[in-house]
């Protein structure tokens, strides 16, 4: 299958105060659109023609650097705009949190967690909320990787690429990280990923 560009769930200025417009317009409308037309030149003529994003993911993991960067930063970003809303942090729904406190101890150890991950990530990558071997785990990744290609579930991510905050925050990472938990996290979609994984 060809990768496709999503549209945003929401209007380019549906995140303000916390991601602008003039982000939003960068970010989705030619980052993520030099991934997809990068992966979809990348992909013509390899064995993974045809295949699912997450299967492309998975498959040139270490073995076609150049698809799998594309293809993985699709896939981050497929759900990365999913992942946001208007108005969001706020309350988890239940089943979600019971487990973030069995295995957290609290939703702010998480919050905690979340963000270090996020300011420690050296240069450009990611930071997540995955489920693993049943329990959901904090973890962080660099430039396009992501946790499908270590055994398991992205339910969150968070982009710490510069194009993700710099345009809104300038240099001060750890103020996107904390804007984004705890006002822009659509825990609804979160619940939904997590109850599939």
């Amino acid at each position: 299958m060809a990768f496709e560009l999503p549209e945003l769930p929401y209007s380019y200025d549906a995140l303000a105060p916390y991601m602008s417009r003039e982000t939003l317009e960068f970010h989705h409308d030619k980052h993520h659109l030099a991934y997809v037309n990068n992966g979809n030149n990348l992909l013509k003529g390899t064995e993974f023609e045809g295949k699912s994003v997450e299967e492309v993911v998975v498959g040139s993991f270490g073995k076609n650097a150049g698809l799998f960067n594309n293809a993985g930063q699709h896939y981050n970003h497929i759900h990365f705009w999913k992942w946001m809303k208007p108005n969001g942090g706020g309350a988890i729904p239940g089943e979600l949190e019971k487990k973030i406190v069995e295995d957290f101890g609290s939703v702010s150890k998480l919050r905690e967690d979340f963000i270090q991950a996020g300011v420690t990530q050296f240069g450009s990558g990611w930071a997540w909320l995955a489920v693993k071997d049943g329990k959901l785990v904090v973890t962080k990744t660099p430039n396009g990787e992501n946790p499908l290609v270590h055994g398991a579930t992205p339910i969150l991510g968070v982009d710490v690429w510069e194009h993700s905050y710099y345009i809104d925050y300038r240099n001060l990472r750890p103020k996107y990280l904390e804007a984004f938990f705890d006002n822009l996290v659509n825990w609804d979609y979160v619940a939904e990923l997590y109850s599939k994984a």
